[in-house]
Formats: C-alpha cells, structure tokens, sequence
C-alpha cells in the first residue's frame, strides 16, 4: 500500500525548505550602493572590534575568509568592511595625489573602505548596513592609495549627531591613526602605511564618487 505524504502548511514549509536558492548576491558586485550615494551609503561589514581575527571578503566567491589572526593587541576601531560597486582606481589615486606629497602609484585594487561607528554591539561581519559618510583618511598603503571613509550608522542615537568628521573627539579620530598606521606593522621591517591627510564630508563625497566612476571603468572595460 502506498501512503500518502501528509500535506497542509508544515508539510508545504518544509518542501520551501528543501528547494530554497543556494546562491546569494555577491556583495561587492551584488548590491546596490544606494540611491542617495554619496550621502548614505550601503556598507558591508566584514569583521567588528570584538573579532579576534582580520576577516576579509574572497573576491571570487564572495564569502568571507580569514585573512590572517590579528597579530597584535590592535583592534579595529569600528565596524570595518567596503563600500558595494565601488573600486580603488585611477581617480581614487588621483585624489590621494592632490592632497600630499607622497608619492602615489595606483589604487589599490580594492573596494572602497569603510569604517561605520554605532553604539550599538555588533555582534558579527557578513551583513549589510546603512551608513552616513562623515569624512574619511587618506592612507597610502605601499604607494597605492587606500582610502578608509568614516561613518556613522543611519538613525544611531548616539554617532548619529556627528555630521562631520572634525566633529568627532580627538580619540576617536586617534584610534583610526594609530590602528591604520600599525595594523599591518612587523616587527623590524619600515612601516608601509602613511596617512597623508583626514578629511571632512564634503571631501569624503568626492571619494566616493570617484570610487564609483572607477568601478563603472572597471566594469566597463574587463
């Protein structure tokens, strides 16, 4: 005798379950940056302070690998991750010329930066957030420039009255120097990492804008 599978809404669920979509959007390629860039921004956060281990994304799967544990006592200073449909490339680096007098081969290849501080505990990478750009640093990593924008998380109670860089308090702004110019320090060997200038919002627009015009070149031109 053949019996009949049971049928109703648990039986229909678990059939969904079954057949559900095993791949995902990539997130560098995958999402949109939002339709009000430069001014709020989707992020992809790929390791929070507590992370004791530098995550990072794999560029042709688009999932999260470990690039390495964190070496030292340095924790990131905020929630760290890029900025979707963005890429570091000739006007990136053009940009980071202008402001200093290092010497600037080329982007570096990578998505836009971002550093988005919260209030709140986040208790993981791989999500995706709304952030308000604030500023941002110019780090020349190696000669490529390697720009890191600051920013605050949308409706956050406490970041969200800093609409500007300049506005933060000087320790904050302290963190992000000290940890971007020793995260990737050896013991021994010079420091491959300068920050030629901070900036502000408005300087920050132009950063990004110019990371958008260079992932649409890139994407235009494989």
């Amino acid at each position: 005798m053949r019996i009949e599978p049971p049928r109703g809404a648990l039986y229909d669920k678990f059939l969904g379950m079954l057949n559900f979509r095993s791949d995902k959007a990539h997130p560098w390629h995958g999402i949109e940056i939002g339709d009000d860039a430069p001014n709020e921004l989707t992020a992809f956060i790929e390791i929070v302070p507590s992370d004791t281990v530098k995550y990072e994304i794999d560029k042709p799967s688009g999932y999260l690998k470990i690039d390495r544990p964190q070496q030292y006592s340095n924790v990131v200073p905020a929630n760290y991750g890029f900025v979707p449909r963005t890429y570091c490339g000739n006007e990136v680096a053009e940009l980071a010329r202008s402001r200093s007098s290092i010497e600037v081969a080329k982007g570096d290849g990578d998505p836009l930066d971002i550093l988005v501080l919260s209030e709140h505990h986040i208790p993981r990478g791989d999500i995706i957030l709304k952030a308000i750009p604030i500023g941002g640093l110019c780090l020349i990593d190696n000669g490529e420039a390697d720009d890191k924008i600051i920013a605050v998380l949308k409706g956050d109670k406490v970041f969200g009255q800093y609409d500007d860089m300049s506005q933060l308090p000087p320790g904050i702004v302290e963190r992000f120097r000290h940890y971007f110019l020793t995260y990737k320090a050896i013991p021994g060997d010079a420091n491959r990492c300068q920050i030629a200038a901070i900036y502000g919002r408005e300087s920050s627009y132009g950063v990004i804008n110019a990371a958008i015009k260079d992932y649409k070149f890139l994407t235009s031109n494989p």
